[in-house]
């Protein structure tokens, strides 16, 4: 294995445990039965862009982009 499929192997392995590791940490999203009636809307619920739940689903987002390019990366490398 080349350097570069070494360095692509590094990058996927720490993309993967970053990315199980803001999964396990973000709470559910299931809200009970309030949700069916409507009344669990709160101002946390329509002000979480800027809430670490909000940091913590972009940093998925953004691990499991890079995991799925540098595997298609090391898929074409080879």
């Amino acid at each position: 294995m080349s350097a570069f499929g070494v360095v692509l192997t590094v990058i996927i392995t720490i993309s993967a445990l970053f990315m199980i590791f803001t999964v396990l940490m973000q709470s559910s999203n299931v809200k009970g039965l309030g949700a069916i009636a409507g009344t669990f809307d709160s101002y946390f619920d329509k002000h979480k862009a800027k809430s670490a739940e909000a940091k913590l689903a972009l940093g998925t987002k953004i691990a499991a982009a890079i995991f799925v390019a540098c595997s298609l990366l090391m898929l074409l490398v080879k």
